[in-house]
């Protein structure tokens, strides 16, 4: 997991000096922090004469922290997070208590969060909603956002966890490619051009047309035969604006069922892995604030609402 660092004017030297220390490389300190090794290597020669001691023992192949630098280290470390920690605060106090920061992938946010948005501000017209777009996991303590909605296990100690979703992938297409012909049996898909997503995960795979023909029953399915993607959203819009068939999970593909941009043929759905749904996700101590809790009650009940009218 790559977190990203908080900007805090006046800590270079300390920044230095923690990915020194870190690393025990200075090529690969100015790696992370964008320098170039001799930048680094001069930055911790000053820290050292003007602290009278060495902070490192380096020979010709290896570098480590001597006794005493290890400490200055460790406590250059604790300094940074403690003082990025108190900039995230001082960030969103700045930006009041009428903004929420909400982070999530570009999935979910363009196809589920961002066209339901109009309803939660029905309910809070007073509330300014902004969406931080990552795939990166944020960190709460050191990322200016306040909750966020992750595709993962759940698997999140000290955070409080709200499951979303328990997908299941199904064939979906757009209305047009039925008027070409109905689809009355699964086998009837090998007429058509099927869009494939082939992603792999923490070791395990995201359900595919292989396992779904397996699981219909269809034997002699070719998989390398049709359209590859290497993007969920792209093999989706495929189905929308082309004449492709392709497999969503309920999140990336409830907005365009129910607006009629594409249809579900057959009811037949594969499990995703429990390693892959949606959970909302947000700190402890924002589980008393009346807006937290205002939108974690909204976003649930239209989680609700989207699985219930799919099925």
């Amino acid at each position: 997991m790559i977190e990203m660092a908080v900007h805090v004017p006046g800590t270079r030297a300390l920044k230095v000096l923690e990915a020194a220390g870190r690393r025990l490389s200075f090529t690969r300190a100015a790696e992370d922090l964008g320098l170039t090794p001799a930048a680094v290597s001069h930055q911790i020669k000053e820290f050292e004469d003007q602290l009278g001691f060495a902070l490192f023992a380096r020979t010709s192949r290896t570098m480590r922290l001597t006794e005493a630098g290890t400490l200055v280290y460790e406590s250059a470390a604790d300094a940074l997070a403690e003082i990025e920690r108190a900039v995230v605060r001082a960030r969103k106090m700045s930006r009041g208590k009428d903004q929420l920061k909400v982070t999530t992938c570009a999935i979910l946010a363009s196809k589920w969060l961002v066209p339901r948005l109009e309803k939660f501000r029905a309910i809070r017209p007073d509330v300014s909603i902004r969406i931080d777009v990552s795939f990166d996991l944020r960190d709460f303590r050191r990322d200016d956002v306040d909750v966020a909605i992750r595709f993962g296990s759940g698997n999140y100690p000290g955070l409080i966890v709200h499951p979303m979703f328990s997908n299941t992938v199904f064939p979906v297409c757009s209305p047009r490619l039925l008027a070409s012909g109905p689809l009355r049996e699964p086998r009837d898909l090998l007429r058509h051009t099927l869009a494939h997503d082939e992603w792999t995960g923490s070791g395990l795979t995201w359900p595919n047309w292989r396992m779904w023909m397996a699981a219909a029953g269809v034997e002699d399915f070719d998989g390398e035969k049709g359209v590859h993607f290497n993007d969920s959203s792209q093999a989706i819009q495929a189905a929308i604006t082309g004449d492709v068939v392709a497999l969503g999970d309920l999140a990336m593909v409830a907005a365009d069922l129910t607006a009629g941009r594409l249809v579900r043929p057959f009811e037949l759905g594969i499990k995703v892995p429990v390693e892959f749904g949606y959970f909302l996700v947000y700190p402890p101590e924002s589980a008393h604030d009346p807006l937290m809790r205002t939108f974690s009650d909204w976003v649930l009940d239209e989680a609700r609402r989207t699985r219930e009218e799919i099925a």
